[in-house]
């Protein structure tokens, strides 16, 4: 899919990326799907320097022509294997679907799923999606935005390479059409704290269930109550060792009186990944805000 627009120059990569760089190289039926897909689903998006998820100042996608039809657009920041968009793609044939992913492998198995299930509405593109929204993505054109499971950084000093931030709420805003819908997830309780509080403060977005689910039925009490992210992946701290979700309950303050917190999207299958956290005994975190 060839470039389509020009606007001004852009900044190259002012903000967190939103990927943790891992390999690259593809093996068996993936390579394949890639070689064969590719032309028919992946954004040809162009590159800062040959750099493999940059993109190039002045490039704005054409979504029209993309999807080749005019529809409203979800995009998903950081969709893995593609098991989420996907599903949803198939149960909602009337809107368009963009992935946005760092990851060829997991782009090359979105691929395969997109063509196992005969999709017409989903696009791919290898792209850090803060760069993306700076220009790339034509702004107000986005019905529905997707951040599901970011990175959490768990170590204090690395918070501030977290996504979810002022300068990418900032962005989402510039997308997103008004009345849109910003959805984000997260199983760790100290980045829950950290979105809501950036989204809460933002003129740009107001929380769909302000005030909802608080004291003993947040989410973020029992977290607080049950001591749940003292272990990672199920596994015990080792002893003489620190947990690595250390900073990452964030302060007990014993009874979340905020809440605000969304009830699960209906329209996020269970993913692995998912499935995962739930099995080792962590709380999915899920938000929901509106484009004012």
């Amino acid at each position: 899919m060839e470039p389509q627009h020009q606007i001004p120059d852009q900044p190259h990569r002012s903000q967190p990326v939103s990927f943790v760089r891992r390999g690259s190289r593809l093996q068996g039926r993936r390579r394949e799907a890639w070689d064969e897909l590719a032309e028919a689903f992946l954004i040809d998006v162009p590159r800062v320097e040959n750099a493999d998820t940059s993109v190039a100042p002045g490039f704005v996608l054409d979504v029209a022509a993309a999807f080749g039809r005019s529809a409203p657009l979800v995009i998903e920041v950081g969709s893995g294997l593609g098991e989420a968009i996907t599903h949803a793609a198939e149960l909602d044939p009337d809107r368009d679907h963009l992935a946005l992913e760092v990851y060829r492998p997991g782009l090359a198995q979105t691929m395969l799923r997109i063509s196992q299930k005969d999709l017409t509405n989903v696009r791919t593109a290898q792209v850090n999606a803060a760069e993306a929204f700076a220009g790339m993505i034509p702004a107000h054109s986005v019905a529905e935005l997707w951040t599901f499971f970011p990175d959490p950084w768990h170590k204090a000093r690395h918070h501030k390479r977290r996504l979810v931030k002022e300068d990418y709420v900032d962005l989402a805003a510039r997308i997103l059409e008004p009345g849109g819908v910003f959805r984000l997830a997260t199983d760790w309780s100290s980045y829950a704290v950290q979105m809501r509080a950036v989204l809460d403060s933002h003129e740009a977005f107001e929380n769909m269930h302000d005030g909802e689910r608080t004291g003993a039925d947040s989410p973020l009490t029992q977290v607080w109550e049950s001591g749940v992210e003292a272990v990672v992946g199920g596994a015990p701290v080792r002893e003489g060792k620190d947990p690595v979700s250390t900073g990452n309950t964030g302060v007990n303050e014993g009874v979340d009186a905020v809440g605000g917190w969304a009830p699960r999207f209906d329209g996020r299958t269970l993913t692995s990944f998912e499935n995962k956290a739930i099995t080792a005994g962590r709380l999915v975190f899920d938000l929901a805000y509106r484009r004012r």
